[in-house]
């Protein structure tokens, strides 16, 4: 389903061309007798839900994988899963890499390319929030190249909010450049105007100047109206925080 920037965005462009929440429980140390967290395999040990939804997101065939995320979603949804169960940010960590960091390589050609599945991953560790999550979908950003998975992963960092030290600005203000050289996209664009505007929400403005630098990239590149139109009100919306 597509989200509600998506749908606006895609409206323009028309108008102009064709149980209890899961997290890392305290269990006694054999070692010591002291209480300690559960390894990852040991919550995947303990849930019997999260076993079989890890033997999907591990298959190579693209379907198991979509299930196995539609199961995570439902999780998520019913707060079964919070941006603290480390079981589930693993496996969306996994999926949200699936075909870039871990290819799978059969005849000279990478057999679990699903750039699909990469997105609905960042979807829902946009929802899930944390530091954990923010971590992963700054690495999706380093090593994407698929505008589909750029545009979810930058809105769900935006979303998230986490951004000590504009590490995660910067990373958008990179992408954003790097993407407009290569071939300007109107969907990451606006994802990306959307992400600075809610970072920017959530951290008392934006002090990067990095970001003003590619939302005016944004406002003055090869995009549609909408798009332009954005960046010049995310720029003055960003200028009235220091003035």
């Amino acid at each position: 389903m597509k989200k509600l920037w998506q749908l606006t965005l895609a409206a323009a462009v028309l108008s102009l061309a064709p149980g209890g929440t899961l997290c890392a429980q305290q269990a006694p140390s054999a070692a010591s007798g002291t209480q300690g967290e559960q390894t990852i395999e040991q919550l995947y040990l303990n849930n019997s839900a999260l076993r079989l939804v890890r033997e999907e997101a591990t298959s190579n065939d693209r379907d198991s994988k979509l299930l196995a995320l539609a199961s995570l979603r439902d999780m998520a949804e019913n707060g079964k899963i919070t941006g603290d169960s480390a079981a589930a940010i693993d496996l969306l960590g996994h999926l949200a890499v699936e075909g870039t960091a871990h290819p799978v390589i059969e005849n000279l050609s990478v057999i679990n390319d699903f750039p699909e599945v990469r997105r609905e991953a960042c979807e829902i560790l946009g929802q899930l929030g944390g530091e954990s999550a923010k971590n992963i979908l700054l690495q999706v950003i380093h090593s994407d190249n698929e505008p589909m998975v750029l545009s979810e992963a930058v809105y769900a960092l935006g979303k998230i909010g986490l951004d000590e030290g504009s590490q995660v600005s910067d990373a958008i203000a990179a992408a954003v450049v790097r993407q407009n050289a290569v071939a300007p996209d109107n969907n990451f664009a606006f994802a990306a105007l959307l992400a600075f505007e809610k970072l920017a929400k959530k951290n008392n403005g934006e002090r990067d100047p990095n970001a003003f630098q590619a939302i005016v990239t944004i406002s003055e590149g090869s995009y549609v109206a909408i798009v332009h139109q954005k960046a010049l009100q995310v720029l003055d919306e960003l200028k009235a925080y220091s003035g």
